[in-house]
């Protein structure tokens, strides 16, 4: 049995050419609706699932078992340990190896049976998943303490209704007084996790093969997706797209690798578990993400200066791949500078982001701190290859500038790689992760923060610009130099 899984945002499931475009005049900002989810893992209250999506949907763990319902969710529920486990069990010993069908009924037996939930139970656990991993980012009000009290006066009384449980749920999350943190209803939570970025209907996971490698394999695997219907299985390690070897890269570089326009074919190599077959499976799109790139070569100075400028209207799939496209036009038609417009971008996919801006970076150098309550929430993200260009750089920022797109804007500034030009950014910095309750509604919860290489909280306060107006080219060199200049003292 097959699990519900996260995707991204809406945007992605458009059709359209899946190349940026290159266009003869600058584009007014385009609008944006939604602000990115990311996910930092909470082993404590929630499974191991993860994928390439900041948009993340992440199952928490089983609190009760007593009253039947007949919510069709109950058979998408994982197990109550970690889904490592079931993956585990693709990772046995070569004299353990079972054949393929045994394997296929033992997670099916074993790892996957419904499980029942009283009303009373939903609450508790929405209640659980606070109490683990809630980042109280604004009035610091909130203790443990306080929200045990408020759980013994919710289940001090009997709820005698699903609708009345959701209900004590919204305004339990609503006391927290944080604007992100909020109750999905059923309807809500299925709308979310129909998104795909990968366009064949599969999440995928790095998983360490205990050796210090990583292997790709599917985490989750959508009922009657192209892939499911070509044959991927749950489990299945993923070992080459299109013949590339996969070995190596991330899970969002090999979503990246798996989008393209819809109806087209995309050859997935897979191998079915540590002991089974190698299969080349070939599958046809659904759906593909629309290029958020567009950019155009300007000539300045009565002509004898080149500036590439390039505009990012969201970060999704496509956007670091199509990014490098853009760069390496502008660049073969002689552009020495670059202007890359953030302005009207409200986020996305927030691993986008992160390896956008990881283009411009020296290896090694910082691109985003997360804290949380949580170890597991508190990480450096770094640099780990070389920039892709180290010409001169002015990112254009305003007041709809936010989230993945004030990571990418203070990780440039503040690693002296790009002024920033405009307004003030927006001031998302929140990390939120979405949990599924057993009856198939669910909780977004705040469970960090986002902190930029100089050290500085984005929530709340943005990003101040270094011009209001686009400086001179000689001014923006001298700024970039002076910084270096510091930052190396």
């Amino acid at each position: 049995m097959r699990l519900l899984l996260p995707f991204s945002s809406p945007l992605s499931a458009t059709s359209s050419p899946a190349t940026p475009q290159f266009i003869p005049e600058l584009p007014p900002p385009s609008q944006f609706d939604y602000f990115a989810l990311t996910k930092i893992l909470k082993k404590s209250v929630i499974g191991t699932l993860t994928g390439a999506l900041s948009l993340t949907l992440v199952f928490s763990s089983p609190i009760s078992s007593v009253a039947a319902t007949n919510d069709p969710y109950l058979s998408l529920n994982p197990p109550s340990s970690s889904f490592e486990s079931s993956l585990n069990h693709f990772d046995s010993s070569p004299e353990d190896c079972p054949n393929e069908e045994e394997a296929d009924t033992e997670m099916q037996d074993d790892d996957f049976k419904p499980q029942l939930v009283t009303n009373e139970g939903i609450v508790e656990e929405a209640w659980e998943i606070v109490n683990g991993a809630f980042l109280d980012t604004r009035s610091h009000s909130w203790t443990p303490e306080t929200w045990q009290k408020q759980k013994d006066d919710i289940l001090a009384s009997p709820i005698k209704s699903r609708s009345k449980a959701h209900e004590v749920i919204k305004k339990m999350l609503a006391s927290l007084g944080d604007q992100y943190t909020r109750f999905l209803s059923p309807d809500e939570f299925s709308r979310m996790s129909k998104y795909d970025i990968t366009g064949i209907g599969i999440n995928l996971r790095e998983v360490s093969d205990g050796g210090g490698n990583v292997k790709l394999k599917v985490l989750g695997l959508v009922l009657d997706s192209p892939a499911d219907i070509a044959g991927v299985k749950q489990g299945d390690e993923i070992l080459a797209v299109n013949g590339i070897d996969v070995s190596g890269k991330s899970s969002f570089e090999v979503s990246s690798l798996l989008q393209g326009p819809s109806k087209t074919f995309v050859v997935l190599k897979v191998k079915h578990g540590k002991c089974g077959p190698v299969k080349s499976l070939k599958i046809q799109r659904q759906v593909n993400a629309l290029t958020p790139v567009s950019y155009r070569l300007e000539k300045v100075d009565n002509g004898t200066v080149s500036v590439g400028y390039i505009r990012l209207k969201e970060f999704n799939a496509l956007a670091r791949k199509d990014l490098v496209i853009a760069m390496k036009r502008l660049q073969d038609k002689g552009a020495s500078y670059f202007v890359m417009d953030l302005r009207d971008n409200l986020g996305g996919l927030v691993q986008a982001g992160i390896e956008t801006a990881k283009l411009f970076l020296d290896e090694g150098d910082t691109v985003i701190y997360t804290a949380g309550r949580d170890t597991e929430a508190q990480k450096t993200v770094v640099s780990d290859k070389k920039p892709l260009i180290t010409a001169p750089l002015i990112v254009m920022v305003n007041s709809r500038t936010a989230s993945a797109s004030e990571i990418v804007a203070s990780a440039l500034h503040d690693n002296c790689k790009a002024v920033l030009v405009g307004e003030r950014t927006y001031g998302k910095g929140l990390i939120q992760s979405v949990y599924e309750l057993r009856d198939g509604s669910g909780v977004v919860v705040t469970i960090g923060k986002y902190v930029t290489p100089n050290h500085m909280d984005i929530n709340g306060g943005g990003i101040e610009p270094d011009f209001r107006n686009l400086p001179a080219w000689d001014e923006v060199k001298e700024r970039l130099s002076k910084c270096n200049i510091l930052q190396r003292s």
